[in-house]
């Protein structure tokens, strides 16, 4: 299991912290969380990365260790689209991709989410899109670091979408990173559900364990985590359980509670009713 800092974005220095909050550095979220949840693997966010410097990743993998903790996944989140049709932006997004694979590397993180941007010259484009992280793929194999998608934009990162990016690159590198909220606060619950399941076909490392999610809009979802959990261990996932709560409410609250029912449903039996969805996924769009 694992916690996400992205969470605790109020409490954690940088641009999102709220200034009647206590403050966390970065390099201490490690400990905080094992001494807040018991649980020794963190999953910290870009945006909370003050520095990529050597000298601050040092540090922070230092500190990482001394609490007794490892990175489980490191979520990297930019600007550029790697599937654009300008040259330029997906150079850029490449280089962004591999600049994050780096990081992963030196702070000792067996993989990364990198996002996938909207391109403002392109749809979604499989073969461009493809191609990109053919190149990205090949240095995270140096590096020894896994790369993850989650489907988290609607649009760029549309689950089905993912999938058949995932399936044309062809890489034991590249994988899928379920995430259980996001896809339900875009679209019905049947499509939400073969989505995840789609996804789960093809996770590795990492996936995004939430009981509910809040989008821009103030539209509220409750995921069923039950068959969720259900579709997880039908596929044999085997990676790590990244809780990551985002809906209103305190953060510490709701990730001890998430940490319990995420230890409950792993130790459940598979509910009988809740039947894998057909591997013709995209058929199903």
């Amino acid at each position: 299991m694992s916690v996400s800092s992205y969470p605790f974005r109020m409490f954690i220095a940088g641009p999102d912290h709220e200034a009647d909050k206590p403050t966390i550095e970065l390099r201490d979220f490690a400990a905080e969380v094992v001494e807040k949840f018991q649980v020794h693997r963190i999953e910290p966010w870009s945006g909370h990365m003050p520095s990529t410097a050597p000298q601050y990743l040092a540090q922070f993998r230092a500190a990482v260790e001394k609490a007794g903790a490892e990175v489980a996944n490191v979520a990297a989140d930019g600007e550029h689209s790697p599937y654009a049709r300008d040259a330029g932006e997906r150079e850029t997004a490449i280089a962004f991709a591999k600049q994050w694979i780096d990081v992963a590397a030196a702070i000792g993180s067996p993989s990364v989410r990198v996002n996938i941007p909207e391109a403002k010259d392109a749809k979604p484009d499989v073969g461009r899109l493809a191609e990109s992280l053919e190149r990205v793929v090949e240095h995270a194999s140096a590096r020894n670091v896994v790369m993850h998608l989650e489907n988290d934009d609607p649009v760029s990162e549309d689950p089905f979408f993912l999938v058949e990016v995932i399936e044309k690159v062809n890489s034991g590198w590249l994988h899928a990173l379920p995430d259980f909220g996001n896809t339900l606060n875009a679209h019905d619950e049947g499509y939400a559900y073969r989505a995840i399941d789609a996804m789960f076909q093809h996770a590795y490392g990492i996936c995004h364990v939430k009981d509910s999610e809040v989008n821009e809009q103030g539209k509220a979802t409750r995921v069923d985590l039950q068959r969720t959990f259900d579709i997880l261990r039908r596929q044999s996932y085997k990676g790590y359980c990244s809780i990551e709560y985002d809906a209103p409410g305190d953060p510490y609250k709701m990730t001890a509670t998430l940490i319990g029912q995420t230890v409950k449903y792993l130790a459940s039996p598979v509910e009988a009713t809740a039947g894998p969805v057909s591997s013709d996924h995209l058929r199903n769009r």
